[in-house]
Order: structure tokens, then sequence, then C-alpha cells
């Protein structure tokens, strides 16, 4: 299983929250009204809404970053212990008169020494960023275009890979590779929101809250006159809407080509060819990207017009040191932590093939990675510290394991680790063990030695497999019904919830407890026991069926994952609370039963069906 699925179960979480504050309609119509190219002036009443102001909250809430302070001490902790009224009029009142708070500036290490500027806003402002962005993307989204990755509801970086894959293999074999220098600290504010103008968001005073936004004082630094900041939540949907005008611009070139004449899809294409038209495509994520060619020529004068283009158009410089353009027939090109090239098919005349590895610098940073949870093992090896390595392995192959060639660059960091974990690990390894239901279903056919270090073995760091990266599907989309049912459709068993299980014991519960819980999302296929839907971060929970108080234990046969409306309804006895949530679950017969058979193990009335 690639990342795709692991991003589908995610935004499938976002789908229900909005569901449960009663906000997807709202949505819904926000995007129709969008693609039909109305412009939106009154945004400030859904935005100051209750519900969505509660919505923001929840999402914030299940967020790693939650507990990050900005410039003052307040975390999610600091909102959570206001009432639900007071919190819903503190929000109103700011964005009634919004002035912002300072943003925290860190400076994160990069690999080739260098850092990188983070913008931390207060939680204060996350909520107001949050509530604005909810209410943004679906105006956003039915403007975007369709080769755009990064950062947009439904899509990551597999469908930018497979889109490299699709076009190389079709003949696409020079790549204009473009960085720009310093994108998110050169955003031109003006332009910005002139942009947004454009895109039919017409709320001055939301407008006016965004430009507030952009100029908040950044501490030890002052107050900025162009860029975004990195980190904050609103800044990767303002970044699509800069290089949007990008995307149309590369696209109307060919893609989108006016043409008084009418044509089929393929004849529309090979009537073009006959012109002097670039042939060219775009792919790209956030402000990563690729354009692709099929000839040096063409190659050269996008170059030269792109570099213009975003000099002229959106005031925005490029690095002259990592803009080139690429043979991929020589030589490969570096596209998300992947180098990708294209090989000949032997015996065939005309045959590519997509080859694709690491980058050199990945395969290094794995390396450390990996080398620093085995240190960490080495000096406290208890069964928290074997999850939270094996979290790492599985994360690594999890994304890497669409490169053609993975297996090799696998082997090969394996190779070198090896050694370091055999004597890091000597006095505190075994040859015997368990094999948890994780590693069963992931490395259960690696046929090499297995390690054990308390009690639990290791994930083997060779044992990877090719993923073949699958395309994107236009029609998949969070906004209509149509693509909110494909997105259930497409919902699999998540190799990333199990990471973060791995990687997020719960405090305070026993290890059996914590062991078990990740053991029993695999056991059950990442499914809730009662309903059969997926579960997701956020609406996962586990249920002893013998309470604890009744003397039940943390033992894996007294413990099943389901969603937090079933876990509710299990334990609910008002009848006011099991009218809601039967209503809201609409358990069929089948489902009814599991539920019920829980319910009477903890001692409550059977649910009658309707």
């Amino acid at each position: 299983m690639t990342a795709q699925n692991t991003e589908l179960v995610m935004k499938n979480k976002a789908l229900r929250q909005n569901e449960y504050y009663d906000m997807q309609p709202i949505f819904d119509r926000l995007y129709a009204l969008s693609k039909k190219g109305f412009n939106h002036f009154n945004l400030m009443d859904i935005i100051a809404s209750d519900n969505n102001i509660l919505l923001a909250y929840r999402r914030i809430k299940r967020n790693k970053g939650s507990m990050t302070k900005g410039t003052n001490d307040s975390t999610i902790d600091t909102i959570a212990n206001m009432s639900e009224e007071a919190f819903v009029k503190y929000v109103k009142d700011r964005l009634n008169n919004f002035y912002p708070h300072p943003v925290r500036r860190v400076e994160i290490p990069k690999p080739d020494g260098r850092t990188r500027p983070l913008g931390i806003a207060t939680i204060e402002d996350r909520i107001v960023q949050e509530c604005i962005k909810q209410v943004l993307e679906p105006i956003c989204e039915a403007h975007f275009y369709e080769h755009s990755y990064g950062f947009r509801p439904n899509r990551n970086a597999d469908h930018a890979i497979a889109r490299m894959n699709f076009l190389m293999f079709n003949g696409y074999h020079f790549v204009v590779d473009i960085d720009v220098a310093g994108f998110f600290d050169n955003v031109n504010h003006g332009k910005l929101l002139k942009q947004l103008w454009a895109l039919g968001i017409r709320d001055k005073k939301l407008i006016k809250i965004i430009s507030l936004m952009l100029k908040a004082e950044i501490e030890g630094v002052g107050i900025p006159n162009k860029g975004t900041p990195q980190g904050g939540i609103l800044s990767p949907l303002l970044a699509n809407v800069v290089l949007n005008e990008l995307d149309w611009w590369i696209s109307s070139q060919w893609d989108n080509f006016p043409t008084k004449h009418k044509y089929t899809f393929l004849n529309k294409y090979n009537a073009m060819r006959k012109t002097k038209l670039k042939e060219i495509w775009i792919v790209r994520y956030a402000d990563d990207f690729k354009i692709m060619c099929k000839d040096y020529k063409t190659a050269a004068k996008i170059f030269a017009a792109t570099k213009m283009w975003l000099k002229e158009r959106l005031d925005l410089d490029i690095n002259p040191e990592k803009s080139k353009i690429t043979n991929l027939r020589r030589n490969y090109s570096n596209f998300l932590g992947f180098k990708l090239k294209v090989k000949k098919v032997k015996k065939a005349k005309f045959g590519y093939f997509c080859q694709s590895h690491m980058v050199d610098k990945a395969k290094l940073k794995a390396q450390k990675t990996i080398k620093k949870k085995i240190g960490i093992l080495q000096k406290n090896p208890i069964a928290e510290n074997v999850n939270k390595y094996n979290a790492t392995v599985l994360g690594l192959h999890n994304y890497y394991s669409i490169a053609t060639m993975i297996n090799q660059d696998f082997s090969e960091i394996a190779f070198i680790i090896n050694k370091s974990l055999k004597c890091r690990t000597k006095r505190i390894r075994s040859d015997t063990g368990k094999e948890t239901e994780a590693y069963k279903k992931f490395y259960g056919k690696f046929k090499g030695k297995r390690i054990y270090v308390s009690g639990i073995a290791l994930f083997p760091i060779a044992a990877i497999k090719y993923d073949i990266p699958l395309g994107f599907s236009q029609d998949i989309t969070s906004y209509t019904a149509k693509g909110r049912e494909k997105i259930h459709t497409n919902l699999r068993f998540s190799k990333n919830i199990m990471q973060y299980l791995m990687e997020n014991p719960i405090k305070g519960e026993t290890t059996e407890y914590n062991d078990n819980r990740i053991s029993l999302y695999a056991g059950q296929l990442g499914k809730c026991f009662v309903t059969g839907e997926y579960l997701q971060i956020g609406n996962m929970d586990v249920h002893h069926k013998i309470p604890r108080e009744a003397g039940g234990t943390d033992i894996y046969d007294n413990l099943v994952y389901v969603t937090e409306p079933v876990h509710i309804l299990i334990h609910a006895t008002r009848p006011e609370t099991i009218e809601i949530y039967s209503n809201m679950l609409q358990l069929n017969k089948t489902c009814l039963k599991k539920l019920n058979k829980l319910r009477s193990i903890v001692g409550n009335d059977l649910i009658a069906s309707k």
C-alpha cells in the first residue's frame, strides 16, 4: 500500500468532521457556485458561524502541533478550558476586529547546513486561520488546475510521481527543472490579494483580514512586506493560489489552447501537432514543479519564457544553480525525494520505461534516522522504543515504495546499517520473541533472520517491495456527493495510521495496552469491529469488552477497535443519546447485533432494531 491510500483515509476524517458540524452542504454549495463562475461577497458570515468555528477547533485539536506555543503561552489546552459559548464568542470578536499576534520564528536545519525558517502563529491565530481555510478551500479547489498535487484535499506525492511516469512513458523525455528562489519568503502580497479577488473571493472584510495576517509581525525580524510564513495553516492554500496562475498559463500553451474548431479528445491533439505550438505539460507539487517536453528546442523556449513570466507576472526569481533542462534519457531529474530517468526497453525499437530511485540525500537521511533510533534502543530497550523504531522503518517504506528500484536502494541502506544494528543490539536482542500482527501483515513473507528486542520483532530494513503509484482520478473531490463516494470506495488499510499508533503511545497506559492497540488495528484490518468502516485518526477508540472497573484487563482478547460514535453508543444509557447516535449510524441488523453484544457485556440494555 502506498501513501496514496493513507491520504484518502486522513481526508475521510475531515469529511466526517464536516458532517458532524453540518458544514458539508455549505462547502458543497461554495464549490458548485465557484465552478459556475459566481463571486462570493458575504463569506465572513460563514467563517464566523458557530459550527465553522467549532469545526476549526476540532481539526486543530487533533493536530500534533496543537501543543506548540507561539509568541504567547497558549496551547490547545488553553482553549479546551474555555466553555464552548465563551470560545465561540472569543473567535467571533477577534474576527470582527482582527489584529494578528506576532509570529514566532523557528529555524529548521537543512541537510546542506542551511536553515529553513518556520513561522509559528499563536494557537488563537491558528484557530482563526483554520476558520478561513475551511471556507476558502472549496472555492479555490473549483478553480485549481488538475495537475497540481501539493497541499490539496485527496492529492499527494504519489499522484505527482504517477503523472511524471505517465508523461515519461509517452515520450516527454526533456524536463524543465525550475527552482523558485525562496518562494514562500517572496510572495507578493498585493498580487496575492488580487489573485484571490480574481477567484471570486470578493468579501472585502475577509481580504483585509488576510492582508493583516500576511503582515503579522515576525518576532525578532519585524513586519514583512512580502512572503507568507512556512508553517502557517493558511500558507499552503495561499501558495497554491499564487502558482495556480502559472499552471493555467502553461496549460494554455498546449493542453487548454483555445480553438475555434470542435475535435474529439485525441483528434484535437493530433491536429495541434501540425502547428508550431509547444507540446508541454506541467506537474506541480506546491512550489516544486516540472515542465515536461518532447524535445530540447521546446524545453529551451519554455524555460526562458517561464523565467520571464515568473518575474514579470509574479515578481519571483529562479535559482540559476538549481534550474536547468534535463534529458531524461541521459540524466536523472530529482522530484519529491525521488530521482527519475527513462530507460529503453531491450529489443524494442521505441519502448521506454521510467526508472526511479530515492535521491542520494534521502538515502543518507534514512540511514541517519534509523541509526538514531537504534541508538535510542541501545540505551533504553523498552517496547515503546521498539515500536518507534518499527514506525520509522514502516514510514520510510511507505513513502519510498513507489520508486521502481526501491528494493535495490533499501538493500544498500540495510547493508550499511545492519552491522551497526547487530553491534548495538548485541546485549539486548534475542533470537526468539513474538511477531506482532503488524509484522505479520507487512513482513510475514520475509525470509531473513528475525531480530527481537524486548520480545518484539524489529521490522526488516531490506524487506520492501515496489508499489505502482496510481494516478489521480479527477472526479474525486470532497465537495460533491459523487466525489465523496469515490473517496470512501477507495479507502484501504493505512500504513500511516499504523505508524502513527507506534510513534504515539498513550501516556499513562500500560505497555500491554499500547502494544495491543497496534496489533488490534492490524488484526481488524483497520476497520471498526461493529460497522466495518475504515478507522481514522481522531475517530478510532479502543473499547474494553469487560470494563476495567469490572475486572477487565488490557489483554488482546478483551480489546476491540470501534469508531468514536460506536463507542459512545456502547456505553450510552440516556434515551436521547441512544436515539441521536442510532440515527447517525443507521446500523443494519448485522452491525446492531455486534453492538448489542458489546452493550450486554458492559451491562447495558439492548437497542431494538427499527
